[in-house]
């Protein structure tokens, strides 16, 4: 009886079980829980394909999106989709059959695809935070028709996604069967120093560092809002609350989509061999694949750019002007401009015993025996935050 349950288990593996390495394959889903992922995996794949290419139809069509901060955007849309349209539908097939459905080699593609269009949005997410908190803290307003940093951070995402994802190709670590075995990813159970000592520099540099860059940069762009606001709290006050808000859900959500990914791998690698169920192996994938949906509506609906321009798409209309006539964010030489009227109100003598009294009529003889800074006084600066939401 050993054998021929064995080789019925093996049935389920990529290409069959010699091909797939190691001892037998994990335990495989009820036909239920097959069919629950499935639906999620279609409910994944086609929301996540609409929203990214709704997204990469808003800046093909409107002239007045097509600027370097948005291309960062486009950037994770794009590799958001080719995840909906190169992985997912293989995953959905092959848990509606309860068995990985093209092989061996297809369950290598299939892994380093996916891994490296992940990896590709995480650090991008990483670059479009360090990308605002650099923009917001620039000392000038950026120009709105210079690509080469938005062109640079692009680049960047995609050679570091490669510099990653081909090392198992190559015999540092590999790609197999994941979870129940419907999908397929890292070796996540081979617990060899070659294939550990990849799970914890992948975990360290493209989970634990990206998310480290996107904490600092919004953390010190939320701290130089506040010290804004002690300044001008009227003209801040509604937009830090937004900005708040939008950077609570992009961490949480990053989090929530990305952590447990990581938790299930570092498990699955360093825990006893039966530790995770197939059921608690397959949720963090979908969760870090739901992340194709999530992320249209965080980064790119929340923008007042793209979401007006939406409506304008909806309504067959004209975006309207005002949405798209500021392109960065940037705070002003506020605290600079702050600390110097500091200084200046400190330094100046009194001006009370030379400025001329409201009802006097040589006003303009005062001016002419004053000298000119003590008879016009410059008048205080209004300071006001610039920024995108």
């Amino acid at each position: 009886m050993i054998v021929p349950n064995a080789s019925l288990s093996c049935a389920h593996c990529p290409g069959g079980g010699a091909e797939v390495s190691g001892a037998l394959p994990p335990p495989s889903l009820s036909p239920t829980g097959h069919l629950v992922v499935a639906v999620c995996l279609g409910f994944i794949g086609t929301f996540g394909f609409l929203s990214n290419f709704l997204v990469l139809m808003l800046f093909c069509r409107y002239r007045a999106l097509r600027t370097p901060m948005n291309l960062l955007l486009v950037s994770i849309s794009l590799s958001d989709l080719l995840v909906s349209v190169l992985g997912t539908p293989f995953s959905f097939a092959a848990s509606t059959q309860g068995r990985w459905l093209i092989g061996r080699t297809g369950c290598v593609w299939y892994g380093f695809v996916n891994a490296f269009l992940g990896i590709v949005s995480l650090i991008s997410l990483a670059v479009l935070s360090y990308e605002r908190y650099c923009t917001m803290m620039a000392p000038t307003i950026a120009d709105g028709r210079d690509y080469r940093s938005a062109l640079g951070g692009i680049c960047f995402s995609w050679l570091y996604s490669v510099a990653w994802t081909v090392p198992p190709l190559l015999g540092w670590s590999k790609y197999g069967p994941e979870g129940p075995g419907t999908t397929c990813s890292v070796d996540w159970k081979t617990k060899t120093p070659n294939n550990i000592s990849y799970i914890v520099c992948l975990f360290t540099f493209c989970l634990v560092l990206p998310f480290g860059v996107i904490v600092y940069s919004y953390g010190k762009l939320l701290l130089a809002i506040r010290q804004v606001r002690s300044v001008s709290s009227v003209v801040t006050r509604r937009r830090e609350q937004r900005v708040l808000v939008m950077v609570i859900t992009m961490v949480v959500c990053y989090l929530v989509c990305w952590l447990p990914y990581g938790v299930a791998a570092l498990l699955s690698t360093f825990g006893p061999p039966d530790l995770l169920t197939p059921e608690a192996s397959i949720t963090p994938s979908l969760l870090a694949k739901f992340s194709t949906v999530i992320n249209p509506f965080i980064y790119i609906f929340m923008n007042k750019q793209f979401y007006r321009c939406f409506r304008a798409f909806l309504s067959c209309s004209i975006p309207e002007r005002g949405s798209t006539l500021k392109t960065f964010s940037r705070v002003t030489k506020t605290l600079r401009t702050v600390r110097q009227e500091k200084d200046h109100q400190v330094s100046a003598p009194a001006p009370s015993s030379a400025l001329p009294t409201p009802n006097s009529a040589s006003q303009g003889s005062a001016a002419s025996h004053n000298p000119p800074a003590a008879s016009n006084p410059k008048p205080k600066l209004i300071l006001v935050a610039h920024y995108r939401e």
